[in-house]
Parts: structure tokens; sequence; C-alpha cells
């Protein structure tokens, strides 16, 4: 098990600034980087304005496709951010009046992004005149140039970090171009795609031409922002709380209502959390297993009768890939405890392999092997070519994943394909027969790198007041929603004194615990029996904690639930 260290989050900006809230509130949000109390008000009205390069050209573009009745055709990515976007613009695009298509490459045929391929298939299904790209082609010089060379003209809309020139499209949208000077460098694919719609719209109605309500998409906006773990600075705070709304009033895409009906979630009572952990699973399941066709169809479905039947299926298709994952896991914990007999201790890297596993969950994977061992983790699974084998990898806090495969690619031209992503997640290929010698060359790098990085950090927001101990406090932070990103939910830590434990199903832990002034909590932690060493001879614990509302037989009180115990 990790060895876990617990410290304080640092202030990011002075609390005494965050007037009209009580301390510990200005102390939270100060940790978070509020500047101010206005950052509180989540109102559309604040959004940053629209100075996106490449905007204005972006807008003409497809001002004049809407006008000449030209075909569009939109290209997205395989995961919520894609579907989301993809969805957004067909819809927007359509109540506006345009002749609009969609494709999304098939990952296991085609990989990521706007290739060649692909601007052949484009061409060779709708004709169009013009391609969209969203949350992705910031690097498809080849694909870019093909979908030129068939006549189209190419506007690009991306997020994805990029150090060189950008392709020579006719306009290119990503507030992460350089010498864009948009402040917010969160924004996800969907949200660039919220941008150019909403601009393009507005622009179109003052002329008097058709035009389109794009706030009532935001549902869309919010759940690929959330979905793709995009960081929750204020402008993707305010996109996310705006599109929660909507969904809790019901005022959503159908699709959605009824994947949350399916999941069993009260929509009235949907969190932001939910956004991530119930939604983008479904969504995502699609891409991962099958074709993301069905995602965005869920999501562009008009009525219940159409919506139901690709929800189930995107329930369904997420069950299997639940299974597919467990058993991967499963596999990969099996392979470590037998390194772990060989070398006595976790490596600096765990980096995988089985021909067996599937390409569409071996993110997830890492992503999980990442949390248990605090390693950067790098899963393959086998190429449709049978030559090469595909590298999904995720790291932790400090390690600069992408740099690193690029450092390792840059010494070594031969070991590695070709690769992308961000700093905590990329993608690469490499061949099957260099497996042994990138791992041994990958691990030697992140070896020689700062032993403090290997060290997991649970980050706190200290010891809660004893009188702040109490549901009016759980009410104040749910005012303060969305968690999520860069904005994390807050967590305590304190000593309590035990005054009774119990074991449910023998891996729970129930504790009652004394607060100083006589009163008495409930806390619970899950799978304590597997993640804590717990000895009920002490009369004290040391906890770090969430608060949250318990309700039991019609009574509402106040739980800890546990994060850590020592």
């Amino acid at each position: 098990m990790t060895q876990i260290q617990i410290k304080q989050r640092p202030y990011l900006t002075r609390p005494e600034n965050i007037q009209g809230v009580s301390p510990f509130i200005a102390q939270i949000l100060a940790r978070r980087g509020v500047q101010s109390e206005q950052e509180l008000e989540l109102k559309l009205k604040h959004l940053l304005a629209p100075n996106l390069k490449g905007l204005p050209q972006a807008i003409e573009l497809l001002d004049q496709a809407l006008d000449q009745q030209k075909k569009i055709v939109i290209v997205g990515d395989y995961d919520a951010d894609g579907a989301t976007s993809t969805a957004l613009m067909v819809l927007a695009l359509r109540e506006m009046g345009a002749q609009v298509n969609y494709l999304v490459p098939d990952r296991f045929k085609y990989g990521y992004g706007l290739t060649p391929a692909i601007a052949d298939l484009a061409f060779a299904k709708f004709q169009p005149d013009v391609l969209v790209t969203v949350d992705n082609g910031i690097s498809s010089h080849a694909g870019v140039a093909q979908a030129q060379a068939h006549g189209m003209q190419v506007v690009i809309t991306d997020h994805h970090l990029t150090t060189k020139e950008i392709p020579a499209a006719e306009a290119v949208v990503n507030p992460n171009q350089l010498d864009c000077e948009f402040p917010s460098k969160a924004l996800a694919g969907v949200g660039v795609a919220f941008y150019l719609l909403a601009n393009l719209s507005s622009g179109r109605a003052q002329q008097g031409k058709s035009s389109a309500k794009i706030a009532q998409y935001l549902d869309l906006v919010a759940l690929g922002t959330y979905a793709d773990v995009a960081a929750l600075d204020y402008n993707n705070r305010i996109l996310v709380d705006a599109g929660i709304k909507r969904i809790q009033q019901q005022q959503c895409r159908i699709g959605i209502s009824v994947l949350l009906e399916l999941a069993g979630r009260d929509v009235a009572q949907l969190k932001a959390q939910d956004l991530g952990f119930v939604l983008g699973p479904r969504i995502n399941a699609a891409g991962r297993m099958e074709t993301m066709d069905i995602g965005i169809e869920c999501l562009l479905a008009e009525d219940y009768s159409t919506a139901y039947p690709l929800a189930q299926q995107l329930n369904q298709l997420n069950v299997e890939r639940r299974q597919v994952e467990t058993q991967m896991k499963q596999d990969a914990l099996t392979a470590l405890a037998q390194f772990k007999l060989e070398l006595s201790e976790t490596p600096a890297a765990l980096i995988l392999f089985e021909p067996h596993w599937h390409q569409g969950v071996i993110g997830i994977v890492a992503g999980r092997l990442k949390e248990q061992f605090h390693r950067p983790s790098i899963v393959f699974a086998a190429d449709e070519d049978g030559e090469h084998i595909k590298g999904s990898a995720r790291s932790i806090e400090g390690i600069h994943i992408r740099d690193a495969i690029e450092t390792v690619a840059e010494q070594f031209p031969h070991l590695v394909s070709h690769f992308g992503g961000h700093a905590a997640a990329a993608g690469l290929t490499i061949k099957k027969q260099h497996f042994d010698e990138f791992k041994q060359q990958f691990v030697q790098l992140i070896q020689s790198m700062d032993e403090a990085l290997f060290q997991a950090t649970l980050w706190t927001d200290g010891v809660l007041p004893t009188e702040a101990l109490n549901l009016d406090t759980v009410h104040l932070l749910q005012h303060l929603t969305p968690w999520g990103q860069k904005f994390p939910s807050p967590i305590f830590e304190g000593q309590f004194q035990v005054l009774d434990y119990r074991w449910l199903k023998e891996v729970h832990l129930k504790l009652r615990l004394a607060l100083g002034n006589g009163q008495v909590v409930d806390a619970i932690a899950f799978n304590a029996a597997d993640k804590f060493s717990f000895d009920p001879m002490q009369s004290a614990v040391h906890l770090v904690y969430e608060l949250e509302q318990n309700s039991f037989n019609g009574q509402v009180s106040l739980q800890l639930r546990v994060l850590h115990l020592q």
C-alpha cells in the first residue's frame, strides 16, 4: 500500500479579499484561487469575452457556408468531449438552417484525429464543401492538406496543447495555440465549439439572418467539459453550473434524461460529479467498446422512443466495459505482484502489455494503476496490424507524461512510432518487438527524477472548527459547487475520540465520534478493511474526511465520510 503524507493546501489567493462569507469558507476558496466574492456569482453575463484567435475567420467562413447552403461535415473525437462537441455543432448549425453531417473515426481502425484517411472518407461519404473539426485537429497537418485537396475549406476547433506550427487550415480556433490571448486555457473542446456557435449565431441574429438559441445546449457543454476533466476555472464553472441547472429543470437533451433515468439518478438532485461518474462513462463506453455514433445519436435524439434504445445500448456497453476493465486490472495486479517479488519494491513507472487486452479500456486501467501505486503507468494493447502495440499513459502530479515520452522518442527515435497528449495523460504507438527496450528506457528516465515526486500526498483544507461541524456547513458547501478538477471539493482533517465502532459486512467501518463540545457524530469508512489498519484499542483516531448528509428512516443527520484513517 502506498504511504500517504497529509498536507494542507496552500493559499493561492488571500482569504481576507473574499468578503461576505465566513472565515473558514473564505479560506477554502482562497486555497482554490478564488480572487473575490464576485467569482461566486456564476452568471452567463460574466463569461470571458470571445477574443479567441481565429474566431472571426471561422465565423465568417461558416456564415458564408450557411448563406450559400454549402454542405458541412463535422469530424469529432471518440470521447465524451468529442461526442458532446459533435452533437452541439450538428444541432446548432441545423437550427440555423445548415446542411450538416458528422463523422467520428473508429478508434480501432483509424486512430485519433483528422487523418488523410478520414478526409478521404468524409469526401467519399458526403462530398462536403466545409469540414469542421471538434476536439481534435491541431496536429493534423496532413489531414488538413488532404481535405483541401478534395476542395474542402477546413475549420479547426480544438483545445489540445501544441508547441508546433498550426496546420494551414482556413481557420484555427484553439485557446492553446501560440499567440492566442484568450485568458482561459482550460476550455474543453465543447467549450471552444460553444464560443464559436454562440458568436456566429448572435452575429447572424443582428443581421436578421437565421440563428439559434445556443443557451439551450449548455447541458452538452457542461457534460463535455466535466467529463473531459477540464480545470474548473471561473469561466468553466459558469458553463458547467448553467448546464447542470438546465438538466435539473429537465430543460436538457432527452438522451441525457434517459441515461440518468436508467442509472437510477434523480434529475432534480443532479450534482456536477454525476456528469463525470454517471453520464461521462456511459457516453465514453460507445467510443471505447463499439462506435461513438451510438453516443452522439443518443445526444441528438429528439424524442423518448428514439433516445431510450440508444441509452440502453450505452448502459449495456458500459457494463461490458466495466467487466473488461476489472479483468484487465486483475491481470495487471497479478503481473505487478510478480515484479514486486523480483524487485521487492514498486518500480518507478508501471509499463504493462498483454496481447489479449482491449484497446478501448487501457487508459482507464492505466489510471487505476496510477491511483493505486502513485506511479506513472502505461498500459499497452495489440494493434490491428499485429506489428505495433498502442499504449495509454496516465501520470502523477509533477511528472509530465507527454514530455517524458517525447524525451525517449528523441533519444531513441526507433522506439516510438508516434505519440501525443497532455501532462497527465498521453497516447503512443510502438513496435511490439521494441516493448522491452522501450520499457527499460522509460523506467530509467522516470527513475532519474526527484524521489519526492513518488510520495503520495493527500491535500486537505485543514481542521474544521468544531462549531462548523453541522448540516448548515454541508448546505453552505453545496452552494459553492460545482467542485471538480483544480477546484476540488473540500476535505478536512482532525483528531477525534472514538466512542464506539462496528464493522458492516466485515469491510466497511462505522465509527461514533465525540466532538469537544459534547456533540456526537457518525463516520463511515468504506472498504476500510483493505485500506486502513484500525486499532480498536486506541481511544482517538486521526481522520481525513468529507462532510455529507445522511438520510435514514426519514432522519437527516451529519456524517463524516472517511478518506484516510491513521
